[in-house]
């Protein structure tokens, strides 16, 4: 695994590997059938991430994110304004997704899975893109979390027109599951001889991985340990990762860990993965965010947590 850092900045952290790179020049260096599995919440306009846009962020002028009213006393997060895209950007986030399927194709194990983060705006241009590269869609996991997207007034017109809401609000979170394609013949039982791959990991109890899964959105105290725009709890995060490896060995891509969170659900199992980020600030902050992440106790529907040792 440590081959793979090439020239990049990286850390060691427990039996993962992390890099400061942007991931579409790490995958072209990097050797074909080389991954197990990848895990990711990747950026969806594509220019939310870029630096302007996040400075507006910081200093609250919006942008690409809107900057949503306090709801029942509480502060809303900044949110990326989707539906603002226009028809040319759009087009830019299926060529941006079309290229990047094509080196996640490449680089996965045939059966390799892949879990891939969307909304219900988006998630039909991503996932046919994906599609489109030859990695055969599988279906959805949906994460049942009440988001608070959706459900406002038309801009403007709040008053008038009361009792619209221009979107449904938003109760769901797909993420499309797609795998590799197996060599020609090949059974699922040849796959996981030969690649370790080719399904997904049952849960402790012996149940199968279901496609739905009740979340909660994340919870303070793992945004106060990393404060990242998009954090994922761990509590669902650990769910798909712990699938995402059917024989629970091999090797897990984050290839936009952000603040690190996916990296730190693999490492709660015990699993080694790699995260790669862009951005230098989410890149430092993954170094201490993860080992903080990862030691977080937490219940799991039908599994049962491994106990590791602190470093």
């Amino acid at each position: 695994m440590h081959s793979l850092a090439f020239n990049y900045n990286s850390e060691t952290i427990g039996g993962s590997l992390i890099l400061h790179a942007d991931c579409f020049d790490w995958l072209a260096q990097i050797p074909e059938n080389s991954l197990h599995g990848v895990v990711t919440d990747p950026p969806y306009g594509v220019k939310e991430y870029e630096l302007e846009q996040l400075q507006k962020k910081a200093n609250g002028s919006g942008g690409t994110w809107r900057i949503p009213p306090d709801f029942d006393g509480s502060k809303r997060a900044p949110l990326p304004r989707f539906t603002a895209l226009s028809t040319r950007e759009i087009e830019i986030l299926r060529d941006f997704f079309s290229h990047w399927s094509e080196l996640i194709l490449r680089v996965l194990k045939p059966g390799g899975h892949l879990f891939i983060a969307s909304n219900a705006y988006l998630s039909q241009i991503v996932f046919s893109a994906v599609a489109a590269s030859g990695i055969e869609f599988r279906g959805e996991i949906i994460r049942l979390v009440r988001t608070m997207r959706g459900g406002d007034r038309p801009k403007n017109a709040e008053a008038e027109y009361d009792g619209v809401c221009t979107l449904p609000r938003g109760c769901y979170e797909p993420w499309g599951l797609f795998r590799k394609p197996m060599p020609p013949k090949m059974t699922v039982k040849d796959c996981l001889d030969k690649f370790q791959t080719g399904g997904l990991r049952r849960m402790t109890d012996g149940k199968p991985f279901n496609d739905v899964i009740e979340s909660t959105r994340t919870p303070k105290k793992e945004k106060e340990i990393a404060n990242h725009p998009s954090l994922k709890p761990q509590s669902f995060l650990r769910q798909i990762v712990y699938a995402s490896l059917p024989l629970g060995e091999g090797l897990v891509l984050d290839p936009f860990m952000g603040s690190g969170s996916t990296i730190a659900a693999a490492a709660s199992h015990g699993y080694s993965a790699i995260g790669v980020e862009r951005h230098q600030e989410y890149y430092q902050l993954s170094i201490d965010a993860i080992p903080k992440l990862r030691d977080l106790p937490i219940t799991l529907p039908g599994i049962t947590q491994l106990t590791l040792p602190l470093e």
